[in-house]
Order: structure tokens, then C-alpha cells, then sequence
């Protein structure tokens, strides 16, 4: 791996998506850069940084993507919104590949292509003398280079966005579609059940709608043979865990194994 710090670093997770290597990842939740390095030195194929319904902010997420940076996994931040000057920011602290929320038109996606790239081809703020993605102006070339390697993945999960699903789909610029399964069930009447047949039935199309298209599909799924279904669907993207889910059934489990002991009792020889 390149660590030139004044070199423009390639992006392996695009990369691996180009060749339809199946990437697998982990949801970051818990907003800090101790945890994010722990999870770090797991082996996910990435890590995805939640500004969406986490707690984080620009400095919570430039402290983990520096947690993050001397492991091979790649970290992706997900943004509260589709917003140009979140995306500006984003960047400009060192994220090479954004997850966007809440995509449901052609239109929406195109925007956020715009954001990712510099005039003139597109609209992102100029500021690489003084950012981290660029080693504060050290990176010989790097707006006119920089494009390549960063990745863009926009989030559909609404029963409009799913009708509107071929039109995102050739926006020239869009890497990946993630398809946002809680929100999704939740459009199609069926909250908090995502294992529903008609929410999977949709899934399964949309999955190999996004494949036949030539970009990549992702989701997240927890369950096990969930997420290996969507693989078997051609999903090339998949997170299968959530930092906070894996410490609370931790938590729960440790705590259970002597709470439910009643006949453990105090020695009381000491």
C-alpha cells in the first residue's frame, strides 16, 4: 500500500468494486476514533463512518478516518444528507468515498456528482492548500487528478426512489446504489419488517437490476444468511454487523450468564 504521504492514495474499495470482488463491511456507530481503530484492526473490507443517525460530526469523523488510515481497511462516511457543502468538507477532510442517504431521483444523484468534482465539471469548493485530502497542498496535482479515486454510493430507500431506480442508475458518476432496507420496508407499509416478502422481492430485483446495469450493489444486513442471500443476488457490498449491536449483545450476553444464576452465591470464607 502506497504511503507516500505526498502522493494521491489509489482507492482500493473502488477498485475491488471494478472487478466485482465482494467487499465486506461494518457499520461505525458509536462516534469515536477508539472504537473505529479497534474495528480497524478486525479485517473488514471497509468501514462505514454513520453521520446519518450516529452522533458525529466533521471533527468525530476526521478524528476516525485518521484512526482508520495506517489499517487496510477503507472507511466510508455516510453524510446526514445530500448537501454540496457537506460533501465539500467530507472531502476536504480525506473521505475518498461518500454514502449518500435518502436518493430518489435521477436529478438528486447528479447533484451529488457535482459536488464530488471540481469545475468545471462540477461544483466542489476549491480549498486543497488548506485540506487533509490533499496534505494541505503537498499532493503535486491533485485537483486535476483526484477524481479518479474517489467513489461515489447513493442510498435508495424509498418506494420512489425504487421506481425511479433505472434513471439513478445511469447517472455517469454514481459507483454504487446501496439499497437502504429499514427505510425501504418502512415506504412500502411494512415498518420495522424488512424480512417481509414483498420488501425482499423488491430487493432481489432491484439487486440485480443495479448488476445488469455494470455498478456495484450494496446493502446491510445483521443476519447471516440474510446478507449471504444478497450476495448470492450479486450485492458486491455488504455490511454485515453494527459496532453498537455487537457491544450491547455482548454487554447482555457477559451480564446473562451470571444474572441468571441464582444459585451463585458469595464466598463468604474471605
Amino acid at each position: 500500500m502506497n504511503r507516500n504521504p505526498h502522493t494521491l492514495m489509489h482507492n482500493p474499495f473502488k477498485n475491488a468494486l471494478a472487478k466485482g470482488e465482494v467487499q465486506i463491511g461494518l457499520w461505525l456507530s458509536t462516534a469515536t476514533s477508539y472504537m473505529a481503530e479497534i474495528a480497524a484492526t478486525s479485517g473488514y473490507d471497509w468501514l462505514l463512518i454513520d453521520g446519518e443517525h450516529a452522533p458525529n460530526t466533521i471533527q468525530t469523523q476526521y478524528a476516525q478516518l485518521q484512526a482508520i488510515a495506517p489499517y487496510p481497511s477503507h472507511p466510508i462516511i455516510r453524510l446526514v444528507e445530500g448537501n454540496r457543502t457537506l460533501v465539500k468538507q467530507t472531502l476536504d477532510i480525506g473521505a475518498q468515498t461518500l454514502l449518500v442517504p435518502m436518493v430518489n431521483t435521477a436529478q438528486e444523484a447528479q447533484e451529488m456528482v457535482l459536488a464530488m468534482r471540481y469545475p468545471p465539471k462540477g461544483v466542489r469548493g476549491v480549498g486543497a492548500s488548506v485540506a487533509r485530502a490533499a496534505r494541505w497542498g503537498r499532493v503535486d496535482h491533485y485537483m486535476q487528478n483526484v477524481e479518479d479515486s474517489l467513489c461515489l454510493l447513493v442510498q435508495v430507500e424509498t418506494k420512489t426512489a425504487i421506481e425511479n431506480l433505472d434513471e439513478i442508475i445511469k447517472v455517469d458518476g454514481v459507483d454504487g446504489v446501496f439499497i437502504g432496507p429499514a427505510d425501504l420496508s418502512a415506504s412500502l407499509g411494512h415498518l420495522d419488517n424488512a424480512g417481509h416478502p414483498e420488501v425482499q422481492a423488491i430487493i432481489e430485483k432491484s439487486i440485480k437490476r443495479i448488476c445488469a446495469s455494470g455498478k456495484a450493489a450494496g446493502i446491510l444486513a445483521v443476519n447471516p444468511e440474510m446478507a449471504k442471500q444478497y450476495i448470492e443476488w450479486g450485492a458486491s457490498f455488504v455490511a454485515v454487523a453494527v459496532d453498537t449491536m455487537l457491544y450491547t449483545q455482548a454487554l447482555d450476553t457477559t451480564l446473562a450468564i451470571f444474572k441468571s444464576n441464582k444459585h451463585l452465591k458469595v464466598n463468604s470464607s474471605y
